[in-house]
This record gives structure tokens, C-alpha cells and sequence, in this order.
């Protein structure tokens, strides 16, 4: 069955004849304060404006009630909640990969990405891929993930230090807010 008007929804407060206290704080429809009175003479009160009684705060004592348009209230909690999520900022995972013989160019290359990574506030993870004889020197690997962990210093932290895994060696750096 449907929920009618004014049944309570896990996610919305308690609206007409679902508040359960017997006397609650009122705000009437021009938000003056009404003072301490019964449910059914706020519910009155309320279908006299035309509009319906919300219990804003449930967890006061007695718990306040407001009257006012319930839908445009929804309307109104529903814009706030999708202006918040637009104003924060979602942290990527951006992945360079490298190869332990990587040229310098290309090295220029890949540390550009991850410097414009991290500076726009997204996380990068360095892989670098062992294929064939190259298993044999990790440790020219190694060095590379150092070398590239050391010159972005100034804008990142490691929040992964570089480890091997099968064939390959990972590496994660997370921007440093506080070197901005």
C-alpha cells in the first residue's frame, strides 16, 4: 500500500496525525511562536492555514512543530542536500604506468601527468610492470618509484610506499593539502 500524506518516511520527519507527543512547542505559518500546545489544537490550527504540522525537532521537550507546506518543505530539504553534494569534491585514483627502462622523455612525460594529478587533489597510483628478465632488476625499478616519489615531494605525500606485487611494483602518492 502507498504511504498517504502525512505518513512518516525513514527519511523525513514526523508530519500531522503521526506525531505522537500529547503537547508540543508550535511555530505558526508566519514563524512566530505560538507556545506550548496539544496535538489536536495544533492540528487544527494547522488545517485552518491550509497547511500541514511538521515536527522539525523531534528530540526537544516538548518537541517543536512547525506549520507549514510539507511538499515544498521536502522541495527545499531535497535542494540543500544536492547543493552539498555538489560542493564536495570527489578524491580520483589516477594510475601512470611505467616500465624500469623508461627513457627520460618519457619519464618527463609521466611525471607531468602526476604532478597536474595530485595538484588538481586526486590520488595517483604508480605501476611499474616487470616483464620477462626485467623480474631480475627490481631494484632498477625501485629506484625510478624513488626517484619520482622524491621530486614530487612538494606536492604529494605517500600514502603507499612502493611494494611488489607478482609482476609488478605499486606505488600510491596522495596530494599534500598542507604544502598548497
Amino acid at each position: 500500500m502507498p504511504p498517504r500524506r502525512g505518513d512518516r518516511n525513514d527519511d523525513g520527519p514526523r508530519v500531522n496525525q503521526n506525531i505522537r507527543a500529547e503537547k508540543v512547542r508550535l511555530v505558526d505559518a508566519d514563524g512566530e511562536m505560538a507556545g506550548v500546545v496539544s496535538v489536536p489544537e495544533a492540528l487544527r490550527m494547522a488545517e485552518e492555514a491550509g497547511l500541514d504540522l511538521v515536527e522539525v525537532s523531534p528530540n526537544a521537550d516538548p518537541p517543536v512543530c512547525k506549520i507549514l507546506d510539507y511538499g515544498k518543505y521536502k522541495y527545499e530539504q531535497q535542494k540543500k542536500a544536492a547543493e552539498a553534494r555538489k560542493k564536495q569534491k570527489t578524491v580520483d585514483v589516477k594510475e601512470v604506468k611505467i616500465r624500469p627502462g623508461i627513457e627520460k622523455h618519457d619519464y618527463e612525460v609521466k611525471m607531468r601527468n602526476a604532478r597536474r594529478f595530485l595538484e588538481a587533489g586526486d590520488k595517483v597510483k604508480v605501476t611499474m610492470r616487470f616483464r620477462g628478465r626485467e623480474m631480475a632488476h627490481q631494484d632498477i625499478g625501485l629506484g625510478v618509484l624513488r626517484k619520482m616519489k622524491e621530486e614530487l615531494a612538494d606536492v604529494s605525500k605517500p600514502e603507499l610506499e612502493p611494494k611488489l606485487e607478482g609482476r609488478q611494483m605499486i606505488m600510491v602518492l596522495g596530494p599534500d593539502s598542507t604544502k598548497s
